[in-house]
């Protein structure tokens, strides 16, 4: 049965678009939704046209701008750090791209608490793509770290981590031909 896909993005909440009512709060200096808009747009056509290193920069430069502008713990700098993750995995650099999904799934948790569907849907995003990692040496040294995080995010008896946990299982399991590979030949 094939395992669903989850888009890298993640839900785009709409308080993501949310400016402020006139006299309520005053807008963000320089980087108000349509600003962020922008540049998001900008990164996904830069990445659309295959220049994943340009995209990269322009997202790193766009994180330090949201950190700066609203602090870590906020829905705008999670999706910017989303992101640098799908980047960083279309780049082929699958540890990185992990390591940013793991940790914006940290912040959510932060932000959202653990019940939120954004929460849940960020770890399995996180999930999805250890699957993709292309070695079964480099899935098994991530899945430790996956493990780890989404336990600590849904509780280690919840459905998603206990199917983690089985996945690392048969990974660690040896694979048919190197047992046969490793029996003594009887000839």
């Amino acid at each position: 049965m094939p395992e669903p896909i989850y888009r890298p993005w993640g839900t785009v909440t709409p308080e993501f678009w949310d400016t402020p009512a006139p006299g309520t709060a005053p807008a963000p200096s320089g980087l108000a939704p349509e600003t962020l808009r922008a540049r998001l747009g900008e990164i996904a056509e830069t990445a659309r046209t295959g220049h994943l290193p340009d995209a990269a920069a322009l997202a790193a430069r766009l994180d330090l701008d949201v950190t700066a502008e609203y602090g870590e713990p906020h829905l705008h700098t999670v999706q910017v750090r989303e992101v640098r993750g799908y980047l960083a995995a279309l780049a082929g650099d699958h540890p990185s791209g992990l390591s940013w999904y793991l940790h914006a799934a940290q912040l959510r948790v932060t932000i959202q608490g653990p019940g939120h569907p954004d929460v849940e849907a960020a770890t399995r995003r996180a999930y999805s793509l250890w699957r993709a990692v292309p070695t079964e040496a480099d899935r098994q040294r991530l899945g430790a770290g996956l493990l780890t995080i989404a336990g600590d995010i849904h509780g280690l008896d919840s459905p998603l981590v206990r199917h983690i946990r089985e996945r690392l299982y048969v990974l660690a399991l040896p694979s048919p031909a190197a047992t046969a590979s490793s029996q003594p030949n009887d000839a």
